[in-house]
């Protein structure tokens, strides 16, 4: 094949054509489900029936439906992607090669975050260019979000999000060595919420043999909602619907309609008897399980699985800078969201507390925050796997301070990204509204850090010793 020749690849659905590039060969929004539009939003994904001819792999997906998120002064957009673009067909996935030349290389499939109602891969932070320049194929995955990926109903599957990333993994496991990729070599990785859906993935029967490896960056092994906590948001979406709690129900309305109650959902009490709320009232949406990931390993694959996982040292204060509530935060904001996420509130602010003995008001709320959305569920799987495993797991800790709004963003979450990506010197990352601030960074941290995850990718170790639960200390990174 020429080398600007545009490449072709056949794939058992299809012929797909991509474009050839500094970095590779590109194939974007090639689908791996049926489109999943009217009642079928609500039912698992099933296998793409396939197309004739060669289809055009050299354009954008469009993504699921979803609201615009705003971050106060922070430019998100390359976090978030363009938002909505409709389209039926947009359970995809995108494909960074070096070539489709039947080489067996490394497989990385990349699960996006975004609060399990927004992401997509179109967004700028997954640009895989730099794993396709070190021999990995990457893929990345659009699933459901929001009230079809996660609301749970009456006469729908549970999880459709999830399910959709295990029928993404099934299709990498039948196509992806049409690309040049090892299905045998399988790293499945993801950040947030992607995270979390990655990770849970470790305690799910149907996940054994779709992947031999998994990173969790700044996900939670205990976020997951109880069937209780579930309930109340069914409940309230369903008066706002004014319809029946039901699949059928629901299946008769319009995707813009379930944008438009998203805000009815917002800051739900979902603190019950025996459960706090794992996500701190920032989303309505989550994993629904009878146990946390975390609590149920041996269920999946997690025995057999190498483990990379870690968190950022300041996740919070996304949820606190933009906004402008690191100077504002009063203590009874500190103790509002503490009453959120501990069972024992004022034990749980004293243990923060400590561990930062001048911290300010907004200082206290950032780290209440990041201990329970990622902290402390991530500590919890890292002990887990590394009961279970046998040396598999390895733990990282990234703290490397953006000096985005004025110095103060610092480590926070989603802030590891574009180092993972090794894309660290873009130009629109470095206002001081972009992500990491106008200061130029580290020279070698993108290496560095890259470098680590294409090397656990082909071997599950990165570079530092694996974690032991008897000594629990995490590779630090960034600082």
């Amino acid at each position: 094949m020429l080398q600007h020749a545009n490449p072709v690849v056949e794939t058992p659905a299809g012929t797909v054509r991509g474009i050839h590039d500094e970095a590779g060969e590109f194939y974007r929004a090639i689908p791996y489900a049926a489109a999943p539009a009217g009642a079928s939003r609500f039912a698992p994904p099933v296998p793409h029936p396939g197309w004739s001819g060669v289809r055009d792999g050299t354009r954008p997906s469009p993504t699921a439906p979803q609201p615009a998120r705003d971050f106060g002064r922070l430019d998100m957009i390359p976090y978030f992607g363009p938002g909505w673009v409709p389209g039926a067909e947009y359970l995809t996935v995108d494909v960074r090669t070096p070539a489709a030349d039947g080489g067996r290389r490394p497989v990385m499939v990349f699960v996006h975050g975004g609060g399990f109602v927004t992401g997509s891969t179109r967004a700028a932070l997954y640009d895989g260019r730099a794993f396709a320049r070190d021999g990995v194929v990457l893929v990345t995955v659009n699933y459901r979000v929001g009230v079809p990926g996660f609301l749970d109903l009456a006469g729908a599957p549970a999880n459709r999000g999830l399910l959709d990333v295990l029928a993404a993994l099934s299709w990498v496991q039948a196509t992806v060595a049409a690309f040049g990729g090892n299905p045998d070599n399988v790293t499945i990785f993801g950040q947030s919420a992607g995270a979390t859906l990655t990770g849970a993935l470790l305690a799910t029967p149907e996940a054994k043999g779709l992947f031999r490896r998994t990173i969790v960056q700044s996900g939670s092994g205990t976020g997951a909602f109880t069937p209780e906590q579930a309930r109340r948001v069914t409940a309230a979406a369903a008066v706002a619907l004014g319809v029946e709690p039901t699949a059928e129900a629901f299946a008769a309305i319009p995707d813009e309609r379930f944008l438009e109650i998203l805000p009815a959902l917002a800051g739900l009490d979902l603190r019950t008897s025996t459960a706090t709320d794992p996500l701190a009232g920032l989303s309505p949406f989550s994993l629904v399980l009878a146990s946390q990931p975390a609590d149920a390993l041996a269920d999946g694959p997690a025995g057999d699985i190498d483990l990379l996982i870690g968190t950022n040292t300041e996740e919070g204060n996304l949820y606190v800078v933009p906004q402008g509530n690191l100077d504002s935060s009063t203590e009874a904001d500190v103790h509002a969201i503490a009453a959120r996420v501990y069972e024992d509130p004022a034990t749980g602010v004293a243990a923060r507390r400590a561990a930062l003995s001048d911290a300010t008001p907004g200082e206290l709320r950032s780290a209440v925050l990041g201990e329970a959305l990622f902290g402390a569920g991530t500590a919890h799987m890292a002990q887990a796997h590394a009961r279970i495993s046998g040396g598999r797991t390895h733990v990282y800790s990234f703290g490397y301070r953006s000096t985005a709004l004025d110095g103060r963003l610092g480590a926070a979450h989603t802030v590891e990204l574009p180092f993972v990506f090794d894309i660290a010197d873009k130009p629109w990352l470095h206002r001081n509204t972009g992500l990491l601030g106008p200061d130029p960074a580290p020279a070698d941290l993108a290496a560095h850090v890259h470098a680590a995850w294409v090397a656990f990718a082909r071997t599950g170790n990165p570079g530092w010793a694996a974690y032991d639960p008897q000594r629990p200390v995490a590779q630090t990174l960034g600082y």
